[in-house]
Order: structure tokens, then sequence, then C-alpha cells
């Protein structure tokens, strides 16, 4: 787990002492906004530099890139057995395309389209403003404000958005946690993944309600990432939130919440929607950032 190292360079050194190969490329996926070739992680306390890390590795330079980034750029070097369809679209869909994720905190990308290739690009838009819809979604996000002040998609769409879902309906009474569970989850590491299988199973009521509830909110935050980023070309569920739980995001809950936009149901009914299985998708990107952009600029400055 990275909370266990004190940086991404310390990483770097095990990696290179337990595996013992030479290092001749290298592009990093990082969880934060990257400017100049450094990072501030969002989700740790670590600040990493490209340059600190080319040095380390002594290379000339070393990539590196949004995490989200480095997951758009790997969407192209996946088989067709790696997704799941949501959505089928147009059967001409083309255009910019978009990758939304959520695992420990939630990411978003974009790849814009110049009419011959995509071009990934990094943003921060897991972190805009949760923007609920209905009485229970305003209930929600007052509970959480409460709590934490601000409130972002984040706070909802990650696995401690899960829990933080189910500590809402338990604690406003709307719905039930029974003995068993409340023991259960006291016990166990992992309180999201508990829930989720717990509601895949449809055997706890409050659980199979933290999820709809999840999904929903999932769908919709992804029909806005769809229309912010115009994503004709397909939108892309990344994380293993979506990959693990894949039964209840073809619910048809996501895909009403996704299509949910008035007007514009229409634009929407038209852009393929699919879940990424292959959760090696960031690893893959950034390997092929490495080839796809040195290949780029060599064709530049020919």
């Amino acid at each position: 787990m990275s909370q266990e190292h004190a940086g991404l360079t310390e990483i770097i050194t095990t990696f290179i002492q337990t595996e013992g190969i030479l290092v001749n490329r290298a592009c990093f996926g990082v969880a934060g906004p990257v400017r100049r070739g450094r990072s501030k992680i969002s989700n740790l306390p670590w600040i990493i530099d490209s340059r600190d890390l080319a040095k380390q590795l002594k290379l000339d330079s070393v990539g590196m890139i949004n995490d989200l980034e480095a997951y758009a750029y790997g969407i192209d070097g996946l088989d067709s057995k790696d997704f799941v369809v949501l959505n089928e679209g147009s059967e001409d869909a083309e255009g910019n395309r978009a990758v939304i994720s959520a695992r420990t905190g939630l990411g978003v990308a974009g790849l814009y389209w110049d009419g011959y290739r995509h071009h990934p690009f990094g943003c921060e838009g897991g972190h805009s403003d949760f923007a609920p819809r209905n009485e229970l979604e305003m209930a929600l996000l007052s509970y959480l404000q409460k709590k934490y002040g601000r409130i972002s998609f984040e706070r909802l769409l990650s696995g401690p958005g899960i829990k933080n879902i189910y500590d809402f309906l338990r604690d406003t009474k709307r719905a039930e946690e029974p003995q068993a569970l409340k023991d259960q989850i006291a016990g166990t590491p992992d309180a999201p993944a508990l829930i989720s299988k717990l509601a895949a199973a449809g055997t706890t009521p409050i659980c199979d309600q933290t999820m709809s509830i999840f999904v929903s909110i999932y769908g919709a935050e992804t029909g806005n990432v769809a229309l912010n980023f115009l994503s004709t070309g397909g939108i892309y569920i990344g994380g293993s939130v979506a990959a693990k739980n894949v039964s209840k995001m073809k619910d048809p809950i996501f895909m009403q919440s996704f299509l949910d936009k008035g007007r514009l149901v229409p634009l929407m009914k038209e852009i393929p929607v699919s879940i990424v299985l292959n959760d090696d998708a960031g690893m893959i990107g950034a390997a092929r950032y490495t080839l796809i952009e040195k290949a780029f600029k060599t064709r530049k400055t020919a």
C-alpha cells in the first residue's frame, strides 16, 4: 500500500532492487494534478518531481502524468474482453471521449479528438461540487456537509463514498442496520467491499439501498462528464468499484440517471458507455504514453 511508504522514490528503489531490471524509459501516473513535471498527491502527503525521478533512474527525463490521463492512454491498448457495454450508442460514434473512475477517490480524464487521433488530458473533475437531484440526495448533502463542509462528488463516488452513503441511511433512520451487520462492519478493514458484497447477495436491505443510491449518483455524474467533454466517441467507467459491481452497474438505474439530461436525452442515447474490467489500464497507458508521445514528438521535429 502506498501509505506504507514515505514517497515514490522509496518505492522505485525497492522495485529496482527486487526486480533487478534496467530501466530505459519511465512514465508515472500519479493521483493529482501535474504542473511543470511536479505534483502534490491528492490523498497522500507526497510531492513528486519528475526531475528527481529522472536523476534517480539515471535518465534524461521521465514522463509524469495524471493517473486518469494514464488510464485514458490505456483505453486503446485493451481488448474487447476488457469491456462490458452498458450502452451501444451510435453505430458511427466519433469524437471526444472521457474516462471516469471510482476507487479510493474519483478520477476524470478527457480524450480530445482532432479528427485523426485522441489526445488524453487529465483534470480534477472528481473534486467538483456534488449536485443533488432529489429530496433524498439533498438530505444526503446536508448530512455530509455537517461532517465535512464542502462536498465533492468524490465524497460519494469512491470506496469511502459507499460508506458515507451507508452511514447516512443508518444515522437518519432511513434504513435499519442489523446488529450482526454492525458487528461485521466494525470488524472489517474494508467496509465498502463488505457493503457491496452483501448488496449483490440481496440479503441486506440497507446495503442494497446504499448501492442503489451510489449507482444512481454514479450514472448522473457519468452523464455530466459526458456533457462536459461532449464525449460522443464514448465514455469509459474505470476503477475497481465498477468492475467488482458489474451486476449492480447494469441495473437500469445507472443508465436512467445517465440519460436524464432533459432536452439532451437524444444526444445521450448516442454516446457509447462501457465499464473497463482491466485494472491494469493505467499501467498500460503509462507505457503507451512513453511510446506514443515520443513518436509524435519525433514526427513533429522531423
